[in-house]
């Protein structure tokens, strides 16, 4: 079981690199097909990865997605907020850039 979440996370470390971003607090109604038609309204959507867990049955809140152009992840952070299905959620650029990078 423990061999499982570490592959899972280290699954989690690697998509990150081919995801442009991270979204949070996914409603639990929203599905993938919902989430890539809502940012497709910013760019052309090439991937859109909710993952799934397997013991409830329900996605994990989460969301990852790639866009086809750097100019289509800047059409989603000129918007102030996104809402899907009533409920807020929160987009954010899924490559880590150093904190220090962040303050200057």
């Amino acid at each position: 079981k423990m061999a499982a979440v570490s592959t899972v996370r280290a699954a989690a470390r690697r998509s990150r690199r081919f995801f442009d971003i991270f979204v949070a607090d996914v409603p639990w109604t929203v599905s993938s097909k919902e989430l890539k038609e809502y940012f497709s309204q910013f760019g052309s959507v090439q991937r859109c990865q909710l993952p799934f867990d397997k013991d409830t049955g329900f996605h994990k809140r989460y969301c990852w997605i790639k866009f086809s152009t750097p100019e289509d992840v800047q059409n989603v952070f000129q918007k102030d907020s996104h809402i899907l299905e009533g409920a807020k959620v929160i987009p954010q650029r899924s490559h880590r850039s150093k904190p220090s990078a962040m303050l200057s």
